[in-house]
């Protein structure tokens, strides 16, 4: 059986969605609502005047590319703006991150681990999906690494390559075409990275034994040749995302910095889109777990017609778990 398209597994997943609507929409959604309000209001506090935080990671990146030798050029102006601005709302949200979205992770994960698509009429307990919790903290911690990791190996490039064209003397032009050319080759590194992330965090979840770096090197494996696929289902979740964002901009900060005082029909808007938001998010979770199930069942039938001579097991040692990869001609 071949790779699901991106379009038969956007329609699974909303399918599965709409199967389990009052679970995804209340218990999952409220779950996931504090991370949603952190992460719209972080937006609010960091450009007030009130708060220092975004100003103060801005000026050290700037020194800290200065002092590198980075060129002074319009790309790495706007880098440097956007950076500070992920760190800033990442360092903002960072509590309700590893404790409310991580347990909406969790619930959705549980849910969804049988090989049906109806969530049980009783929903999980909240002991049944904890015992899942931890793995998914681990590893959720070993991506920010892995993610930390892929931005300095980019800049490391960046650094060599616009220090070496400066040398040989290319003109302002030719920076400004090498400019555009790094940044997207920035946003393919980041997105495949960011990709390998969420699938290990599903991954996680959904295997036994399976969490940290074991579960990240198990999810490069995995998406090898699926990664287009990956792509084309993490923009539509994305690109949701960011709308939910920009109403929240256009409906509430756009009114909040002509001067408008915060009133009760103000804070009822804000609450909805910040639903909204959770509900994005559990939308684009259940997209990565039905994701999974597809490259995990593509895994498999490729590994039966030999067309990959590896196979994937967890083995039990003295000094704990460890990832063993076997050739075929091991197997029995």
């Amino acid at each position: 059986m071949p790779m699901e398209k991106p379009t038969n597994i956007i329609r699974t997943s909303i399918y599965t969605f709409l199967q389990n609507y009052q679970y995804f929409t209340t218990t999952v959604a409220f779950l996931a609502f504090p991370f949603s309000s952190s992460l719209l209001l972080s937006q609010l506090f960091l450009t007030s005047s009130f708060s220092s935080l975004l100003p103060f990671i801005y000026n050290r990146l700037r020194t800290l590319f200065q002092a590198a030798g980075f060129p002074s050029c319009e790309f790495f102006t706007i880098l440097t703006l956007k950076l500070s601005q992920t760190l800033s709302s990442s360092i903002f949200t960072l509590p309700f991150t590893l404790t409310f979205l991580l347990f909406a992770k969790a619930s959705i994960i549980k849910a969804l681990k049988q090989h049906h698509h109806k969530v049980s009429s009783s929903p999980p307990s909240f002991s049944s999906f904890l015992s899942i919790f931890n793995p998914l903290f681990f590893t959720h911690i070993c991506n920010s690494f892995v993610i930390l990791s892929a931005n300095a190996t980019v800049f490391a490039i960046l650094f060599f390559a616009f220090n070496f064209l400066e040398e040989i003397g290319f003109s302002p032009d030719w920076l400004l075409f090498f400019s555009a050319t790094g940044a997207v080759l920035y946003s393919i590194f980041l997105a495949n990275a960011l990709i390998i992330c969420n699938l290990a965090l599903i991954i996680s979840g959904m295997e036994r034994r399976t969490s940290g770096y074991l579960a990240i090197l198990k999810a490069c494996v995995l998406i090898r040749g699926r990664t287009s696929t990956a792509l084309s289902l993490a923009l539509p979740g994305n690109l949701l995302l960011a709308g939910v964002e920009a109403l929240f901009q256009y409906r509430i900060l756009r009114i909040y910095h002509h001067g408008r005082n915060f009133d009760l029909s103000m804070g009822s808007e804000g609450v909805l889109i910040a639903y909204l938001y959770s509900i994005s998010v559990v939308l684009d979770t259940v997209v990565s777990c039905i994701f999974y199930k597809s490259c995990k069942a593509s895994f498999l039938i490729e590994q039966e017609e030999d067309r990959y001579s590896y196979q994937i097991e967890i083995t039990e040692g003295e000094t704990g778990d460890y990832l063993r990869v076997k050739n075929c001609e091991e197997l029995p």
